[in-house]
């Protein structure tokens, strides 16, 4: 069993907290008494890093601390708990993959990220790009980083999809549970994604500078060695121009994503 399904958006699990606690957290708990009762016994579960908060250390281990300071996050943290007291009570063996940020699209253009909304950050400094935004917004520039946005680990869809397949033949073979980190161990602050932006396309991006969002740490990069080592996951997307250039590639090809045009 691989479970995908969770909200994800840090801003709204802000005003809307039982929202989340009840669509990940309860849902978390229905699915694995419906594995208990009909014997399924191993779970890949997406995770994220928001179960850090203001991590302790950079880049993050898996032994990191694990403090919240999100419901979004609190509730990931409290679906990787259930996970574990199912394990020693039922046996049901569960990893859990940490997701850094994701980003990127195939190489060919086919198939890309379309959200509704989007909230993701490269997608959305290419719609400006493109002209579908009037500009990107950075929200915040007074975060304890070298140039004052907060940092953050981008991790390619490609890369993910690899690593769950390589997580369900751990559960296969070792038969216990576990957690894993997901991300390329290098940090790019916001500016420098809109910077990369600039050069893949080839053009300046109307930009300013936003209010903090509530919940956003400051910096959050992985510590992926746990998943290299024990899983052989290798990334195969380590450079953030090529991210976005793949993710560029999608976006001049469907600017209303998968529907027709609007």
């Amino acid at each position: 069993m691989v479970h995908f399904a969770a909200f994800s958006l840090v801003g709204e699990s802000m005003t809307e907290p039982l929202k989340y606690f009840d669509n990940n957290t309860y849902g978390m708990m229905q699915l694995l008494e419906v594995m208990r009762d009909t014997g399924v016994n191993k779970l890949v579960f997406s995770s994220t890093a928001a179960v850090y908060g203001i991590p302790e250390e950079v880049p993050i281990k898996e032994t990191t601390p694990t403090k919240p300071i999100n419901p979004y996050g609190e509730s990931k943290l409290q679906m990787e708990q259930i996970m574990a007291w199912a394990d020693a009570a039922y046996g049901i063996k569960g990893v859990a993959l940490r997701y850094f940020n994701v980003a990127g699209a195939v190489e060919d253009g086919a198939i890309g990220e379309d959200h509704n909304p989007e909230t993701h950050l490269v997608p959305n400094v290419l719609f400006a790009a493109l002209g579908k935004k009037d500009k990107i917004t950075m929200f915040g520039n007074d975060y304890a980083t070298p140039d004052g946005f907060n940092v953050r680990d981008y991790v390619h869809p490609i890369d993910l999809a690899s690593a769950h397949v390589l997580a369900l033949e751990y559960l296969a073979r070792e038969g216990r549970s576990d957690v894993f980190n997901l991300g390329s161990s290098t940090g790019f602050s916001v500016k420098q994604i809109v910077d990369a932006a600039e050069k893949v396309v080839g053009r300046s991006i109307p930009q300013e500078v936003g209010p903090r969002r509530p919940g956003d740490p400051d910096t959050l990069i992985a510590d992926s060695t746990k998943a290299r080592s024990v899983l052989g996951w290798q990334p195969r997307y380590d450079d953030v121009e090529h991210i976005i250039a793949t993710a560029w590639k999608w976006t001049e090809a469907h600017p209303y994503g998968y529907g027709d045009d609007k």
